[in-house]
Protein backbone atom coordinates (compact mmCIF):
# COMPACT_ATOMS: atom_id res chain seq x y z
CA UNK A 1 0.00 0.00 0.00
CA UNK A 2 2.92 2.56 1.07
CA UNK A 3 4.73 1.50 -2.53
CA UNK A 4 1.20 2.65 -4.18
CA UNK A 5 1.15 5.76 -2.38
CA UNK A 6 4.58 6.83 -3.17
CA UNK A 7 3.88 5.82 -7.12
CA UNK A 8 0.50 8.03 -6.87
CA UNK A 9 2.34 11.06 -5.15
CA UNK A 10 5.17 11.18 -7.35
CA UNK A 11 2.54 11.15 -10.62
CA UNK A 12 1.45 14.18 -9.26
CA UNK A 13 2.65 17.29 -11.61
CA UNK A 14 1.56 20.86 -10.45
CA UNK A 15 1.36 23.60 -13.19
CA UNK A 16 2.17 27.13 -11.56
CA UNK A 17 0.51 29.68 -14.46
CA UNK A 18 1.88 33.20 -13.43
CA UNK A 19 -0.94 35.71 -13.77
CA UNK A 20 -0.42 38.53 -16.07
CA UNK A 21 -0.55 41.49 -13.92
CA UNK A 22 -3.32 44.45 -14.70
CA UNK A 23 -1.83 47.61 -16.16
CA UNK A 24 -4.75 50.23 -17.39
CA UNK A 25 -3.24 52.25 -19.77
CA UNK A 26 -2.67 56.21 -18.48
CA UNK A 27 -5.88 58.03 -18.16
CA UNK A 28 -6.84 60.90 -20.93
CA UNK A 29 -8.30 63.54 -19.40
CA UNK A 30 -10.04 64.25 -22.45
CA UNK A 31 -11.45 61.08 -22.80
CA UNK A 32 -12.44 59.63 -19.23
CA UNK A 33 -13.95 55.97 -18.69
CA UNK A 34 -17.96 56.33 -18.52
CA UNK A 35 -19.58 54.81 -16.26
CA UNK A 36 -23.15 54.38 -17.34
CA UNK A 37 -21.44 53.34 -20.70
CA UNK A 38 -18.46 51.35 -19.96
CA UNK A 39 -17.93 50.08 -16.46
CA UNK A 40 -21.89 49.11 -16.16
CA UNK A 41 -21.98 46.88 -18.90
CA UNK A 42 -19.45 44.78 -17.98
CA UNK A 43 -21.73 44.15 -14.39
CA UNK A 44 -24.17 43.71 -16.77
CA UNK A 45 -22.21 40.88 -18.74
CA UNK A 46 -20.46 39.67 -15.46
CA UNK A 47 -22.15 40.35 -12.72
CA UNK A 48 -25.97 40.73 -12.23
CA UNK A 49 -27.10 36.99 -12.25
CA UNK A 50 -26.02 37.49 -8.65
CA UNK A 51 -25.70 40.75 -7.35
CA UNK A 52 -28.85 42.40 -8.23
CA UNK A 53 -31.98 44.17 -6.65
CA UNK A 54 -33.11 41.94 -4.02
CA UNK A 55 -30.05 39.41 -4.34
CA UNK A 56 -26.41 39.73 -3.43
CA UNK A 57 -24.94 43.06 -2.00
CA UNK A 58 -23.78 45.06 -3.82
CA UNK A 59 -26.86 45.69 -6.25
CA UNK A 60 -25.03 46.24 -9.94
CA UNK A 61 -27.73 46.75 -11.84
CA UNK A 62 -27.79 49.87 -13.80
CA UNK A 63 -30.13 52.32 -11.80
CA UNK A 64 -28.22 51.13 -8.90
CA UNK A 65 -24.97 50.45 -9.35
CA UNK A 66 -23.34 53.29 -8.53
CA UNK A 67 -25.04 54.56 -5.73
CA UNK A 68 -24.06 50.86 -3.60
CA UNK A 69 -20.63 50.77 -4.79
CA UNK A 70 -20.09 54.14 -3.04
CA UNK A 71 -21.98 53.47 0.18
CA UNK A 72 -20.37 50.44 0.57
CA UNK A 73 -16.87 51.86 -0.01
CA UNK A 74 -15.98 49.25 -2.66
CA UNK A 75 -13.27 51.94 -4.50
CA UNK A 76 -10.37 53.64 -2.78
CA UNK A 77 -9.22 56.50 -5.34
CA UNK A 78 -6.19 57.07 -3.44
CA UNK A 79 -4.84 53.26 -3.74
CA UNK A 80 -6.96 52.26 -6.61
CA UNK A 81 -5.46 48.36 -6.55
CA UNK A 82 -6.38 48.18 -3.55
CA UNK A 83 -10.61 48.61 -4.20
CA UNK A 84 -12.12 45.80 -3.38
CA UNK A 85 -14.38 46.48 -6.65
CA UNK A 86 -11.11 45.70 -8.18
CA UNK A 87 -9.48 43.42 -6.25
CA UNK A 88 -11.72 40.97 -5.39
CA UNK A 89 -12.62 39.77 -8.81
CA UNK A 90 -9.81 40.66 -11.11
CA UNK A 91 -8.34 37.85 -12.91
CA UNK A 92 -5.22 36.92 -10.68
CA UNK A 93 -7.02 36.56 -7.21
CA UNK A 94 -8.52 33.43 -5.55
CA UNK A 95 -11.29 34.96 -4.60
CA UNK A 96 -14.45 34.72 -5.87
CA UNK A 97 -13.35 31.96 -8.12
CA UNK A 98 -16.92 31.53 -10.00
CA UNK A 99 -16.70 34.73 -11.78
CA UNK A 100 -14.32 36.49 -12.55
CA UNK A 101 -13.03 39.72 -15.13
CA UNK A 102 -11.48 39.31 -17.84
CA UNK A 103 -7.93 41.51 -18.03
CA UNK A 104 -9.37 43.49 -20.57
CA UNK A 105 -12.40 44.34 -18.10
CA UNK A 106 -9.90 44.43 -14.92
CA UNK A 107 -8.00 47.44 -16.77
CA UNK A 108 -10.86 49.39 -17.51
CA UNK A 109 -11.99 49.35 -13.94
CA UNK A 110 -8.92 50.36 -12.20
CA UNK A 111 -8.16 52.98 -15.17
CA UNK A 112 -12.21 54.60 -13.85
CA UNK A 113 -10.85 54.36 -10.40
CA UNK A 114 -7.75 55.96 -10.66
CA UNK A 115 -9.86 58.59 -12.93
CA UNK A 116 -11.78 59.11 -9.56
CA UNK A 117 -14.35 56.83 -10.10
CA UNK A 118 -16.75 59.49 -11.62
CA UNK A 119 -20.76 58.75 -11.72
CA UNK A 120 -20.74 59.63 -15.70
Amino acid sequence: MLFFGVIFLAGCEYAFVQQEEITPPTPDPNNPISFATEIVPIFTSRCIDCHNTGGTAPDLTAANAYSNIASMSLVNTANPTASILFDFVQPSTSTHAWRKYSASQASKILLWIQEGALNN
